[in-house]
């Protein structure tokens, strides 16, 4: 009996030794190893890159950061608490490479107080949490050694795949303080009028704005000089010689571009001339005189379309509204891209829309390397196809592939001749007149994209409400890759890496592949459908014309043979249309029947298996 009680207490003993031991091991990972961390995501969303670490250990001044996070007012709110703690440690983690230049403040303003006075001042937005209106901060304020000041006056959990980049760009902006400049000239409303009060700023403006200097050049295109860094030259049409010419020395004497051409700008407001109103205005752009002297060249009247990048829209149909594949519109990935360009290489998801096809007509002028690539089911469509089918049913029903990849957008480099060798003509007369500085011919480094829809907001923004505030959200990556072409032209390429890491969308290949495969089927069953049934109307039609009163009756028997017979054929042909959308679902339902055996089923079956395997080996070690 006593040894019965000792054996108890003794477990009774453990068990609470045990208890402790957990405990305190929780309470010491949470204080000691706070900054420890496995990072089991496919994208290392939450790892420093290698860009974050070179702009940290450059540090050449001290950069201060202000951490504002209210903590204990969040903690009924445990999802954004947990987030403001994962901010809290990777800021300790950017502070820790940063050789000591970063100085890392984490305050808990209380009401009322002095370091809520301060949040206040440097702009810091808050929320109220509860009823009693308890106010909470959550954001961050940097500072550098000559007092620059940048701000995130909120942390947007919607943009956690984007911290860090966030965060590196705000230390970046802080630590190099003198922007580079970007020249814009666009012939595209991209940048807002004081005339227009209609008129906004597109956010690709914007986004350039935070790193960049913008000079906008449609004002003085004289400005355009060795002060201007790189130039981003969006849709040009009908420009005069004046311009041109500006372009040309531009790049000759060393100047950097990136150049957006299309064939078909829907962003394009131009009007029809009033006085021929028939007419069509120009809706593409084009510079040929520059294009040609580098061995390329850009067709106006055809279109890019790719089976495989084609985006869904919803569209009406004879069977109601439904999702199909729009052809002109594409939604390019990873395999489109060159992952070893400094531009393209973080890259996962890219939206255009009707793109034009570069042209290499005389090889070994240039050096040409592809960016952005269409898959090799392609072909391109004419123009005028796309301005007035309305329907994608009947694009989609054209569409006849290529069998080779289109180049969409590609970086051009090499010794190139000007388009005015002998110097520009003035307006005044014939003469040929050469500033001091003309050149000749001179080396180019440019990218040339084949598409202006790239930078329309709708094609890759959405607006999101958050705390009463409307953010513009980007789903694709097309604004980094505008700003990673411009920063690389310009000899940067730290922040580079950062962008693009988080996924803006996760598709389930396999479901899209059984998708395309089944609506591939699907059309050419519907063509043979619309075969069958013209060919039997033009039957019907031939035997009534050929109707006379002497035959009218086996004329009439004929013809109620043939239609009996197309009815059935119509009927036969209907099931085999319908057997193929349910196989489509029926694939489809299988595929998500079995991931969610394996995610609900198969794993808890395998932990309850090994459970009971561990159980009997002990049982049996016992005995």
């Amino acid at each position: 009996m006593k040894h019965a009680i000792k054996n108890s207490v003794i477990s009774g003993t453990g068990l609470l030794l045990a208890i402790s031991l957990f405990i305190a091991t929780i309470i010491l990972a949470n204080t000691a190893l706070t900054t420890w961390r496995i990072d089991l995501t496919q994208n290392k969303l939450f790892t420093l890159s290698k860009g974050t670490k070179n702009i940290l250990n450059t540090l050449e001044e001290p950069v201060q950061l202000d951490f504002y996070f209210s903590q204990k007012a969040m903690n009924d709110f445990p999802l954004l608490a947990n987030y403001g703690i994962r901010v809290r440690d990777m800021l300790e983690e950017f502070a820790a490479h940063a050789n000591g230049k970063l100085v890392l403040n984490i305050i808990e303003p209380e009401t009322f107080s002095e370091a809520e006075d301060q949040a206040v001042a440097s702009g810091l937005r808050t929320v109220s949490v509860n009823a009693t209106s308890d106010r909470v901060y959550f954001g961050l304020v940097g500072a550098n050694s000559t007092d620059d000041e940048k701000i995130i006056p909120f942390f947007q959990s919607n943009r956690e795949s984007a911290l860090e980049y966030d965060l590196t760009k705000l230390i970046y902006n802080l630590a190099y303080p003198d922007k580079r400049v970007v020249g814009i000239y666009s012939q595209l409303p991209m940048i807002a009028t004081k005339d227009d009060k209609t008129s906004k700023t597109w956010t690709i403006i914007n986004a350039i704005t935070e790193f960049f200097d913008v000079v906008d050049l449609n004002e003085n295109i004289e400005a355009l000089d060795e002060k201007v860094d790189v130039l981003m030259l969006v849709h040009p049409k009908k420009i005069n010689n004046k311009t041109l010419y500006a372009i040309d020395q531009y790049l000759l004497k060393g100047g950097k571009a990136i150049i957006f051409l299309d064939p078909l700008a829907e962003q394009d407001r131009a009007q029809p001339d009033a006085a021929n109103p028939q007419i069509m205005p120009i809706l593409y752009s084009y510079l040929d005189e520059i294009l040609e002297k580098w061995g390329l060249g850009i067709a106006k009247e055809k279109i890019v379309a790719d089976i495989n990048a084609a985006m869904r829209v919803q569209a009406s149909s004879p069977r109601g509204p439904q999702e199909i594949d729009y052809l002109p519109w594409l939604r390019l990935t990873e395999r489109n891209f060159n992952t070893k360009d400094f531009s393209t290489s973080e890259l996962n998801l890219l939206h255009m829309g009707t793109v034009g096809s570069i042209e290499i007509i005389e090889n070994g002028k240039m050096e040409i390397i592809p960016l952005i690539e269409s898959s090799k089911k392609s072909t391109k469509l004419e123009r005028d196809l796309i301005l007035f089918q309305r329907d994608p049913s009947v694009i989609l029903n054209n569409f006849k592939s290529d069998e080779k990849k289109l180049l969409i957008a590609a970086r051009v480099r090499g010794k190139a001749e000007s388009v005015f060798p002998n110097g520009m003509q003035t307006d005044d007369d014939n003469e040929m007149v050469k500033d001091d500085s003309f050149v000749a011919d001179g080396d180019i480094n440019v990218i040339l994209v084949s598409d202006t829809d790239i930078l329309a907001d709708h094609f890759w923004i959405r607006e999101q409400e958050m705390l009463g505030v409307s953010v513009p959200q980007p789903i694709s990556n097309n604004g980094d890759f505008v700003i990673n072409s411009i920063e690389n032209l310009s000899g940067n390429t730290d922040l580079i890496s950062l962008r693009g890491r988080g996924k803006y969308s996760r598709p389930f290949v396999k479901v899209e592949t059984i998708r395309k495969k089944a609506e591939s089927k699907f059309r050419e069953r519907e063509k043979e459908l619309q075969v069958t049934l013209e060919e039997t109307e033009k039957k019907i039609r031939n035997l009534q014309q050929e109707q006379g009163n002497e035959k009218s009756y086996l004329l009439n028997n004929k013809l109620t043979a043939e239609i009996e017979k197309f009815r059935n054929q119509r009927l036969t042909t209907r099931k085999e249309l319908r057997s193929v959308q349910h196989d489509l679902r029926k694939n489809i339902e299988k595929l998500g029947a079995q991931l969610r055996f394996i995610n609900i089923g198969l794993i808890p079956l395998l932990i309850t298996l090994l459970a009971l395997v561990i159980g009997i080996y002990r049982a049996n070690k016992r005995i």
